[in-house]
């Protein structure tokens, strides 16, 4: 095992590469480039492809169209290139098609803040794309954590056949740490399941009895479907039946949130007696860790909650321990939109406050233990 000093985009890429990433295809965006610039560099090594495409619109379509082939793909972007990139995110949830989306998220709106860190992609993660939808989207917030949950993207992406959201901060993509490689270590590594019957048997969005999805086979493997971001029946040729339709909108969001606990992850930290719980994720998270502990020692009973799958949200969690605490307080780099979905999900059992900023610069500790007082003292 050795240490290596590592960038947080450098993780991503690296995660990527071990979880079987053999496509990149993308666009250059501040801050998110570099996750280009390496895959360009590391792909051909592997015998993966590297293409810079000419927008937004068209990086993402490219990695639609290779994991079709049965490519592991990805592609990366921030702010307005994930703007761009929403439509298709749609057509990839409508036709089950898994990749990874990376956002290493900037100030906005528009083009904002190209070069400063923020949060204010929550929302657009979730309900980005039109129409009713599930998404996964996983948030970590250490350069280590980034490599780790890039795999887990890929290996989500490929068990629920669905494009999979990874969202980084701009600090945590460009911010390096101490990071241990160990080339023998043994990870999992989830693959789509392929059919086993004849071709002239197949159907392409059949879900067999015991499977979450339906089998995928690789373009040119002999088995012939029809793939369109329509509503489509079995066949995977579009029906304007309001049965059929009913029926896979209802699927396409069930397999994700019937599977909540199995996609959820997250960290408690010293919750045990805690009467004041900080939420947060992100670079806000390792701020508010520190605010934690500084406050445990001037006697308050406070932890942290800190979402690493920001969607689907930790409902269940979030629900007990709103019936626990006497205070919920939702620290983010922005104007409060993951406040609200805690407020929601709180309904009324305890009191939810947000600290928020939408200026690019990072919440310090200080801020949250004199915020956190002075909540204690009004």
């Amino acid at each position: 095992m050795k240490a290596k000093l590592m960038q947080g985009n450098e993780a991503c890429v690296q995660g990527a590469l071990k979880a079987g990433m053999r496509f990149f295809s993308g666009y250059p965006i501040t801050p998110s480039t570099e996750i280009a610039e390496l895959s360009a560099v590391e792909l051909p090594k592997v015998g993966g492809k590297f293409i810079q495409m000419e927008d937004e619109i068209a990086g993402i379509s490219a990695a639609i169209g290779a994991a079709l082939t049965g490519v592991k793909s990805m592609t990366a972007t921030s702010g307005p290139g994930f703007s761009l990139k929403q439509e298709s995110i749609g057509y990839a949830l409508m036709a089950e098609i898994p990749c990874v989306v990376v956002n290493v998220q900037r100030g906005g709106p528009s083009t904002g803040l190209p070069t400063a860190p923020a949060q204010g992609d929550i929302m657009q993660s979730r309900w980005g794309t039109h129409g009713d939808h599930s998404i996964i989207a996983l948030y970590p917030s250490s350069v280590r954590e980034t490599y780790d949950k890039t795999i887990r993207a890929f290996n989500l992406a490929e068990k629920f056949r669905t494009p999979v959201i990874l969202l980084l901060d701009e600090v945590i993509g460009h911010m390096r740490e101490k990071f241990f490689m160990d080339e023998n270590e043994k990870i999992e590594i989830i693959d789509r399941i392929k059919p086993t019957c004849a071709p002239e048997e197949y159907k392409a969005y059949k879900v067999l009895d015991g499977e979450i999805v339906p089998q995928m086979p690789d373009f040119g493997e002999g088995y012939r479907y029809h793939v369109t971001g329509l509503v489509h029946d079995e066949t995977g040729f579009p029906s304007g039946n309001e049965k059929i339709a009913e029926e896979l909108v209802r699927r396409l969001i069930n397999k994700i949130e019937d599977n909540v606990d199995d996609i959820v992850e997250f960290e408690n930290y010293l919750l045990d007696d805690a009467d004041i719980l900080i939420v947060s994720f992100g670079a806000s998270a390792r701020s508010s860790k520190a605010a934690v502990d500084r406050l445990r020692n001037d006697g308050y009973k406070i932890g942290l909650f800190r979402p690493i799958t920001i969607w689907p949200s930790p409902e269940k969690q979030l629900l007990e321990l709103s019936k626990r605490v006497k205070k919920m307080i939702v620290v983010e780099m922005n104007a409060g939109q993951y406040f609200l979905e805690v407020d929601r999900i709180a309904h009324g059992n305890t009191k939810v406050e947000k600290y928020g900023r939408v200026n690019g610069e990072l919440i310090t500790v200080d801020e949250i233990v004199s915020f956190v007082k002075e909540g204690q003292n009004a």
